[in-house]
């Protein structure tokens, strides 16, 4: 089994008649890189604030480190988040910006403001004031600050705003190092799906405060790959089919009507008069798969119909 790092069940915040999150339930394994997906509004901020202790829940439960309530608190420090940006100090080196954040934090041994800089890359330009810092630079000290600690999970909310393509590349490597290296876990929200797809393994879809879908990244690429869904009611009988006459392992039973088949070369209408044949009604047979933008969208537009 998988140690769970932070986990939620029900959670739910609410500002007067505003609901910011509706039952939210999400699982966190160590070793993740967990992407939160919404847009702008979606609650993805919201969740972070109530794992930092930055905002209260207003219903539910949540566990960090499998410790609630005011255990949860003492975990807190093996957390590192960059939700509301530092103010970091534009007269100051990068290194005297992380010192000051340091002596605030109670943190003695200074070394380790300069492993921070080390894992985010910025060890050569440490003396450099951090005005002169473009904006990719300026995430990556965020991240640092967010490191000082040593923490085990790390939290961000949307890392990736105003970068460059260069810049989303540097810092998504930053992620994969830290997470391989240090085995660090970490979660980060954005609204960009395409974008955190090549960082994240295990996602979560929120829109409006509620969860449209927990999935993995394998789970994610079977939705949106080029396959044949096959509607029928006898989904079993239909697979046994596919299995035995046309020699075919690579699909998929997605519910008790459906069923998705992932070879590329296979002419639907062929695999419809073989269902046919064999006795197997069907209702429909499509070719399906879309891009991760309208994978999106289609789940937004599901809530919305």
């Amino acid at each position: 089994m998988r140690e769970i790092i932070m986990q939620t069940n029900r959670l739910c915040k609410s500002y007067k008649k505003f609901t910011a999150l509706d039952n939210v339930d999400m699982t966190v394994y160590r070793g993740d890189i967990y992407g939160l997906i919404g847009r702008n509004g979606a609650g993805k901020t919201t969740v972070m604030k109530i794992m930092t202790g930055l905002t209260e829940k207003s219903g539910g439960d949540f566990e960090i480190f499998s410790k609630k309530g005011a255990e949860a608190q003492n975990e807190k420090r093996r957390i590192g988040c960059l939700i509301e940006n530092p103010a970091f100090f534009g007269n100051l080196t990068a290194y005297e910006n992380l010192k000051y954040y340091a002596i605030q934090k109670g943190i003695s041994d200074k070394s380790q403001i300069d492993e921070a800089l080390s894992l985010v890359s910025l060890s050569d330009v440490k003396n450099k004031k951090f005005r002169k810092f473009s904006l990719g630079m300026k995430q990556r000290l965020g991240i640092a600050f967010a490191m000082l600690d040593n923490p085990d999970l790390i939290i961000l909310d949307e890392p990736i705003n105003g970068l460059d393509p260069i810049g989303i590349s540097e810092l998504r490597d930053t992620f994969k190092k830290l997470n391989r290296e240090r085995d660090i876990t970490f979660i980060i929200s954005s609204h960009i799906l395409s974008e955190l797809y090549l960082t994240a393994n295990r996602f979560l879809i929120i829109d409006k405060g509620r969860v449209l879908k927990e999935i993995t990244k394998e789970e994610l690429d079977l939705e949106c790959m080029r396959c044949i869904a096959v509607k029928t009611s006898n989904v079993k009988n239909a697979a046994a089919v596919i299995e035995k006459e046309l020699g075919i392992c690579d699909y998929k039973v997605i519910d008790s009507s459906e069923l998705r088949v992932y070879q590329q070369d296979l002419d639907p209408e062929m695999l419809n008069k073989t269902l046919f044949e064999n006795g197997v009604g069907v209702s429909s047979v499509y070719e399906t798969g879309i891009s991760l933008e309208d994978y999106f969208k289609s789940l937004i537009g599901e809530v919305r119909s």
